[in-house]
């Protein structure tokens, strides 16, 4: 990777969907941009939005996205949040679960950002910037639903969609702590129901550390253990470079060549993105401060 070389980082959530562009360095070229996520949400639909996020971010020349489902060569293999009618908890519509079924996402990305383009599980990706490289380190990140990620000694295990597992009462963990559960029982209930839920991850997987993240990680009032982190919503974007540095991380791969009709078409106009305007705002550090039990801040936003 060479010094000037800047990746444009997606985080594709049920709620948003977030873009920036990373220089080598980890540091933000620019501002994040992000629109809300609006349903029903075909594969057509959402490259239509990403690419429009990219025209006020400076130039780049290769992407990263992060999507909440599974995802294996760059390809789609589940999409619980975008085959519903109007989000999670409404009605499953066939024809978008037909239409999401292995869909290439990382092909059409690259089509259509005329850059080469890797994809991997967000909560996998976010967990790749937020954590140490020692022992069993658990990822859980607090959303529209909960999305999950475990490694050993750094490396990634392979993928499990922890979220749509059985947790208590007949709900699976997406049902039971998502953010429709939380808007409906409030965040009291929604408290004491997520520090069960961590408690049987801990039987299940026992995970020497475990980190939060998300955007409703925030609302996470009660005490943490001394084994478990809230780190920053960011680390969704951040670790889009991190995607590049590894082959295991996420099961992902480089888009294949444009076809020739796009490739003239991009010899005639600049690389991904806008390009870097007189007057763009001034880059930040793009790091990822954690919060531990005894320095917590406001929650943010869910988003």
């Amino acid at each position: 990777m060479t010094t000037n070389q800047r990746t444009l980082a997606i985080d594709i959530g049920g709620t948003g969907i977030k873009a920036a562009v990373l220089k080598a360095d980890g540091t933000m070229d620019g501002e994040r941009q992000r629109v809300a996520t609006t349903y029903p949400m075909p594969p057509d639909k959402m490259i239509k939005v990403i690419s429009g996020l990219t025209a006020k971010l400076p130039a780049f020349g290769r992407a990263s996205a992060g999507f909440p489902g599974v995802v294996r060569e760059g390809r789609v293999l589940t999409a619980p949040h975008f085959v519903t009618r109007s989000g999670p908890g409404s009605e499953t519509v066939p024809a978008l679960v037909a239409q999401w079924a292995n869909f290439d996402l990382a092909g059409a990305l690259a089509e259509s950002l005329r850059v080469p383009v890797r994809v991997a599980n967000d909560a996998d990706l976010q967990g790749s910037d937020v954590i140490r490289g020692k022992g069993l380190e658990l990822v859980v990140t607090l959303g529209t639903g909960v999305g999950t990620g475990l490694f050993y000694n750094g490396h990634l295990a392979p993928h499990l969609e922890i979220a749509h597992h059985p947790f208590e009462k007949g709900r699976t963990y997406n049902e039971a702590i998502g953010e429709a559960a939380r808007r409906k029982i409030g965040g009291r209930r929604w408290n004491r129901r997520v520090r069960r839920a961590l408690r049987a991850l801990q039987s299940l997987t026992n995970y020497d550390h475990l980190y939060i993240g998300g955007g409703n990680s925030g609302r996470v009032k009660f005490k943490l253990d001394p084994d478990t982190t809230i780190v920053d919503n960011d680390a969704g974007l951040l670790g889009g470079i991190k995607l590049w540095e590894t082959q295991e991380l996420g099961s992902t791969r480089s888009a294949t060549p444009l076809p020739a009709k796009a490739r003239a078409a991009a010899e005639k106009a600049p690389a991904g993105g806008a390009g870097k305007a007189a007057g763009a705002p001034a880059r930040r550090t793009a790091v990822s401060p954690r919060r531990t039990p005894s320095g917590r801040t406001p929650p943010p936003p869910t988003r």
